[in-house]
């Protein structure tokens, strides 16, 4: 399927549902106000973003007109989903890289895998690599390609991969990079450590919110 390019404030709100089915499923499906909690994390966010309740409900219209989030009306506040793997037709493994893609930005595959600890599990670099190249080629009956490799910038030991479902990224090149950008991610994992401590931080203050929003409302019934 072939979607029309996302804009950044859809593509972080897409995102922020797809972590926290995996990270939070005890309060998920989201509401509202969660969205935006999520959207507006300090950790583990790239750019930073400020969203206001308008925007991010902008956005879930917007997305849920596309396919990607299905609304919830089983309860008095209406909840959001997201449909990413259905509608892209990639696998959970896939999915996740996405998702850390649109929340982080460009990443190295050893990045990718330090990062997607709490979102999947992978066994070895060779796996992120196995399906980043899937990913980059998609064939175009399925909507073309949605991730793409960087250039490496001076200095830079490993190229970084990105995503294309906000539109084209410059100076791509081909796929076949995927792997051979690869190489050792230890020199990052303190940094990458801190910012998990640091989102699961953010993640319980959720959790918290939405407990007492609970007891608000059955204190008003």
């Amino acid at each position: 399927m072939s979607l029309r390019p996302l804009t950044p404030n859809e593509a972080r709100v897409l995102a922020t549902l797809m972590e926290k089915a995996r990270t939070v499923p005890d309060t998920y499906p989201l509401s509202l106000n969660l969205v935006v909690t999520g959207a507006n994390q300090k950790s583990s966010r790239d750019p930073v973003m400020s969203l206001t309740d308008a925007d991010a409900q902008e956005a879930l219209d917007d997305l849920k007109r596309l396919g990607l989030v299905i609304e919830s009306h089983g309860s008095r506040v209406a909840r959001y989903e997201h449909n990413a793997q259905r509608v892209l037709q990639v696998p959970d493994q896939s999915a996740a890289l996405l998702g850390l893609l649109m929340l982080r930005g460009p990443q190295t595959a050893g990045e990718l895998r330090i990062n997607a600890e709490r979102w999947h599990r992978f066994a070895d670099i060779s796996s992120v690599e196995g399906f980043l190249n899937e990913l980059a080629e998609r064939p175009v009956e399925k909507g073309g390609p949605l991730v793409v490799v960087l250039p490496r910038a001076p200095g830079e030991r490993e190229a970084r991969i990105a995503h294309l479902l906000c539109g084209p990224v410059e100076a791509a090149v081909t796929s076949n990079t995927i792997a051979a950008s690869a190489g050792a991610a230890g020199a990052a994992g303190q940094n990458d450590r801190i910012s998990a401590l640091e989102a699961r931080v953010d993640e319980l203050a959720a959790q918290l919110a939405a407990l007492q929003a609970a007891v608000a409302q059955r204190g008003g019934t």
